[in-house]
């Protein structure tokens, strides 16, 4: 007979620290990876409680091991990827 542990899946969020602009290291849940126009982007939010928005930044892959994730300017960009990540995960998340 199964219990309630065998039952239930254990969510454990990926996590990816940064270092912002001033040198302070802030720890992110990475949400997902988006392919959009031949390039990845990655999802991410703040890992705490006071988290007020999704981060979105490209991958740039160094060498096999090491990746590089860069800010993007281009609005329209940023608004087709998180509409891609809109509609993959409409059935989970209330994004109104």
């Amino acid at each position: 007979m199964l219990n309630n542990e065998d039952m239930m899946e254990v969510y454990e969020p990926e996590l990816v620290t940064l270092v912002d602009d001033e040198g302070n290291e802030v720890e992110f849940e990475l949400l997902d990876v988006i392919e959009y126009e031949n390039e990845e982007y990655v999802l991410l939010i703040e890992n705490n409680e006071d988290a007020e928005g999704v981060i979105i930044l490209k991958i740039e892959s160094l060498d096999d091991e090491t990746e590089n994730y860069v800010g993007i300017d281009d609005e329209e960009i940023l608004s087709n990827v998180f509409e891609t990540f809109k509609e993959k995960y409409k059935d989970e998340f209330d994004f109104e």
